[in-house]
């Protein structure tokens, strides 16, 4: 009989693959990587011509560089992640009381985005094997609780219209996405694809973010690509776009000295040195998702000699992006892995080694406790079992 794992043959097998650590010389959980990119020389020509607003040339350059790696036809630079849900949401109809539907994993900023709009997150329980939204939940929910009034879907529990659906690719593994499109088309809901983690993501041969209506991206300092603070979407259709792009620079109407605006707008548009930023990154985009792979690779290799855990991986005929590597902690008493869990945590961050629990679920958060929910199970057991480990592209030389 093997014995059971300890937390100090987990951060001994860490240690493997990020070297040394302390206090006063942490391991970061993922850090920005400009080496060898232009970032230096397109700031300073932000700064020497003064383009350094909205206005500026890399704004353009930095979005027509994320259409050609996705193959997305629009891109829309944003001031960041939570912003991008928040107007893709809005320019697929969501109103204030309007519930909309999305996984109980994910960072804060997706529901906080539903709520910035006067709407309600609906949780729905999440796929074990990729941590996205489970397609069989939420087909389950919307026949469980859902009714068709005229085109509007409304909520036999509470009254409420149900307006839209997120899908997130959480940690950059792509949810089962054509299958949830499906259940959104049978319901005729609109689908927001929140990809603020998943860019360089893939699922047969289709970037995360162009199944959906809409896609989110977000680029903040954590991100495989980071613009300091910043997001944007990305689409396929024009008129979304448009939209989007007059919408996020507060519906002003062009003209040469006139400010007239059509509509209730937001001041949302990238600013230049943040896509000079981007820009510099996109051109190494390749190499660093490739370096993302091989850390996930050296981490495979160590923790394959030890039992009791396993790493989250790709999916079949999806491609990922290996934003943070993640640990399950894989023994059959939950209670004794969320132990573990938070012994792990506790040694490591001793020793100056930044590992992140799973977030808690969103429906245990004090704001979102009230919110309409499905059954959680698989969401609420893989919140005791998951560790981040560091996963920055410097890791590899």
């Amino acid at each position: 009989m093997t014995s059971p794992i300890c937390e100090e043959e987990i951060i001994n097998a860490i240690h493997q693959i990020v070297g040394p650590s302390s206090k006063k010389e942490p391991v970061a959980l993922h850090e920005p990587y400009f080496l060898n990119t232009n970032a230096m020389k397109y700031l300073k020509d932000c700064i020497n011509t003064g383009w350094v607003s909205s206005a500026g040339s890399y704004v353009n350059k930095f979005e027509n560089a994320i259409c050609d790696f996705t193959k997305a036809k629009y891109c829309v630079g944003l001031v960041n992640g939570t912003v991008s849900i928040r107007l893709a949401l809005h320019l697929l109809g969501v109103k204030p009381g309007d519930e909309v539907l999305l996984p109980s994993i994910s960072f804060v900023a997706t529901a906080n985005a539903i709520s910035h709009l006067g709407a309600i997150p609906h949780f729905i329980d999440i796929d074990k094997r990729n941590l996205g939204i489970d397609h069989k939940a939420l087909e389950s929910r919307l026949k469980t609780i859902a009714k068709m009034k005229g085109d509007t879907i409304i909520n036999k529990e509470t009254g409420r219209k149900i307006a839209a659906v997120i899908a997130v690719h959480i940690f950059g593994f792509p949810a089962e996405i054509k299958k949830i499109k499906n259940i959104s088309l049978n319901w005729n809901l609109p689908l927001v694809e929140d990809c603020a983690e998943a860019l360089g993501s893939w699922r047969d041969e289709i970037h995360c973010g162009l199944t959906g209506n809409i896609g989110t991206l977000s680029f903040n300092g954590n991100k495989i690509l980071t613009t300091g603070g910043g997001g944007a979407i990305i689409t396929s259709d024009p008129m979304i776009a448009e939209q989007a792009r007059h919408i996020s620079t507060t519906a002003k109407i062009k003209h040469a000295w006139e400010y007239d605006h059509d509509q209730v707008g937001w001041n949302d548009r990238m600013p230049n040195l943040n896509a000079a930023l981007g820009l510099a990154q996109m051109e190494i985009l390749d190499e660093t998702l490739s370096k993302k792979r091989k850390i996930f690779n050296s981490y495979k290799e160590v923790f394959s000699n030890l039992s009791g855990v396993k790493l989250i991986e790709e999916q079949k005929n999806t491609m990922s992006n290996y934003w943070l590597v993640t640990l399950s902690l894989d023994i059959p008493s939950s209670s004794k892995a969320k132990l573990l869990k938070n012994q792990i945590l506790s040694k490591a961050h001793a020793k100056g080694l930044l590992l992140r629990p799973l977030w808690k679920p969103l429906n245990k958060l004090p704001m979102y406790q009230n919110s309409p929910k499905g059954l959680l199970n698989n969401s609420m057991e893989v919140a005791k079992r998951l560790i981040n480990l560091p996963s920055s592209p410097k890791l590899i030389p």
